[in-house]
């Protein structure tokens, strides 16, 4: 199930099929990638084998300790079991981070900083979701003053709203949805994720592309195929 959010309020609620017959939200630009944050990369404990200090052990030349060894290193192996993920709340991201909508947008940057994230959904005061704030789009020119603008005008931009500068009305999930329905709307309105909510509009959690590509290549393996 989608909905669409906007600051008047809930404008629509349905399938991914009615969802791509209402106008789309326009693609946005998209900024520098954003270093990962205590996800990927190499694990803290890794060691590359160059690291390795002193020679390598030599080789059992006893067949029966060879077989010993095999036998114990087998006891050694946990089998995990490996179920599919289908659901976005699975995968989504939690909790989540998100900007009160009177927020300014020096505020708003500071967040997206701090917290190493490219976007935040926007809440009004009772937490329901209004609208989504990326880091694209602080940075679209027709935003940003000119280079040889006064300095007042660069602090008029960084007290403005976020709600001026905000996508609304924007897409949000369920919780339940199919995570292929969640990518194909992604690649519909270029948006780089979708707020996850409740039937009250309420945010629950973040769906993003970084998401959907992590569960690809790790495990528990994602269920592709249904």
């Amino acid at each position: 199930m989608f909905y669409v959010y906007g600051v008047s309020g809930q404008s629509f609620r349905g399938s991914m099929e009615q969802l791509r017959q209402i106008e789309r939200v326009g693609a946005s630009a998209r900024a520098n990638a954003i270093k990962p944050v205590k996800r990927d990369g190499l694990d803290p404990g890794y060691a590359a084998i160059g690291s390795v200090a002193g020679p390598l052990p030599a080789a059992p030349s006893d067949e029966a300790h060879r077989s010993a060894l095999a036998a114990y290193a087998q006891t050694q192996k946990v089998e995990q079991p490996r179920q599919p993920l289908r659901r976005v709340d699975e995968l989504m991201s939690r909790p989540v981070i998100t900007l009160p909508d009177s927020a300014t947008v020096l505020q708003a940057w500071q967040l997206l900083a701090q917290q190493g994230v490219g976007q935040a959904p926007v809440v009004n005061a009772a937490a329901t979701l209004v609208g989504l704030l990326s880091r694209a789009d602080l940075m679209r020119p027709e935003h940003l003053p000119t280079p040889d603008s006064n300095a007042l005008v660069w602090r008029a931009l960084l007290a403005q709203s976020v709600v001026d500068i905000m996508r609304t009305p924007v897409p949000s999930v369920a919780p339940d949805t199919d995570i292929r329905r969640v990518a194909r709307v992604l690649l519909d309105t270029g948006l780089p994720g979708l707020a996850v909510v409740d039937e009250q509009g309420l945010v629950s959690g973040f769906i993003s592309r970084s998401d959907i590509l992590r569960a690809v290549v790790t495990d528990p393996p994602l269920d592709l195929w249904g």
